[in-house]
């Protein structure tokens, strides 16, 4: 018997210009997601081989969908310097919006996931939300304005929002509070999505900014972190995987509403003894003024306990204790790799963290190395907006949860 011949199939044109779409499209999505990423990494993370990954990105170069970044710029998720392929900065923006309960932050990002403008402005605390959304629309202007800024390509809106809110908790016609938040943050979707003409996100802007935490620094970032922030009220939020977890009816994150004890004050929410009714902001400065040492702003509390005021470090003490009692049960429970406390309460001195870390590590099992690091956050004001555009450029599980709400 003769030798056996082997014909080639040749793949028809069509399916080989389908295959490369997918490609194409697997490259755009992970450097979307991720940032700049050098050729390796794109390969490892994709799975295709070198060769074939080195002949789409040459094609997406050629055709300016792609560029080579530049890494000596601020940007979401930087790495190592390295020469490394970004999406083209000129595809369009992002822009970041965390509404405070006294400010609002603006963030605006370009597809290359560099930060090119950050700013914010004031309004005051029972401002409407009509008010908010005006005073962030001319802050958008003014940016515009001042640094040249066109926002016509805009391609995402992530939204801070304040308080407890998820668009997936069943309507309460009983419970005028939650109603009034809803409202609002259905006004506020309305209103951003009508001015850009993009996808909006809306979530709780103290999650975000743990997002944020976890992921700004791909080379130092935490898979595991629990953020804490003190401020006016006090919220958190948990990463896990690099992933926000939202919980089953998107409420998680609320740990101001932990009890200490159930004889202690009482609490906007109606129970006693929550963390928020010792370690907010209203909270240390009433606790202070009640122990003989009349602060009356953040700056005089700081002012204060850098004199070493011995009253006004006991309040801040006490607080810190609160906040590592709370952190050090959620952490047994947690086991994350990095806690992360943030707000103005936490800038305004040591002595809180130094008593948190301290109560935490009481609290936590003897695991030594394992054991969790504390720091103060590292991104302050801009945290909840970054977060915002991060959870976009991540089509996290946010976005799943959000198209139908």
């Amino acid at each position: 018997m003769g030798p056996r011949s082997v014909s080639v199939v040749t793949l028809p044109s069509g399916v080989h210009a389908l295959v490369r779409r997918t490609h194409e499209d697997r490259v755009l999505q992970v450097l979307r997601e991720h940032g700049a990423m050098t050729r390796g990494e794109l390969a490892t993370r994709i799975g295709l081989s070198r060769t074939t990954l080195s002949e789409i990105t040459s094609q997406l170069l050629e055709r300016g969908v792609i560029s080579v970044s530049a890494d000596e710029t601020r940007r979401l998720g930087r790495g190592r310097p390295a020469e490394k392929l970004t999406l083209d900065p000129a595809a369009g923006q992002y822009l970041g919006v965390d509404f405070g309960r006294r400010r609002v932050r603006i963030v605006v990002a370009n597809a290359a996931h560099d930060l090119i403008a950050s700013d914010a402005v004031g309004y005051d605390a029972s401002a409407s939300w009509a008010d908010r959304i005006a005073a962030a629309f001319d802050l958008v202007d003014r940016m515009g304005a001042e640094r040249g800024l066109h926002f016509e390509g805009v391609l995402g809106v992530g939204i801070g929002f304040p308080g407890p809110f998820s668009p997936r908790v069943p309507h309460e016609p009983s419970e005028p509070v939650a109603e009034a938040r809803r409202a609002g943050a259905v006004f506020m979707r309305t209103a951003f999505a009508d001015r850009f003409d993009a996808p909006v996100l809306l979530d709780n802007n103290t999650r975000l900014a743990g997002l944020a935490e976890a992921t700004w620094d791909t080379a130092a970032g935490a898979d595991h972190l629990l953020y804490l922030r003190l401020s006016d009220g006090i919220g958190g939020g948990l990463v896990v995987g690099g992933r926000l977890v939202t919980g089953a009816s998107g409420l998680a994150g609320e740990f101001g509403h932990i009890s200490l004890g159930g004889t202690g004050e009482l609490c906007r929410c109606g129970k006693r003894g929550c963390l928020e009714t010792v370690a907010s902001i209203g909270a240390i400065l009433r606790r202070c003024t009640e122990a003989g040492a009349p602060v009356a702003s953040l700056a005089e509390l700081g002012d204060a306990a850098g004199k070493g005021d011995p009253l006004v470090v006991g309040v801040l003490r006490d607080a810190g204790e609160a906040v590592g009692r709370v952190l050090g049960s959620l952490a047994v429970a947690l086991n994350p790799s990095e806690i992360v406390i943030g707000g103005e309460v936490a800038h305004v001195s040591d002595v809180i963290l130094e008593q948190a870390a301290a109560t935490t590590a009481y609290e936590l099992l003897p695991v030594g190395e394992y054991s969790p690091t504390i720091r103060t956050a590292a991104l302050g004001d801009e945290g909840g907006a970054i977060g915002a555009i991060i959870a976009i450029f991540q089509n996290s599980p946010l976005l799943a949860g959000y198209r139908s709400a």
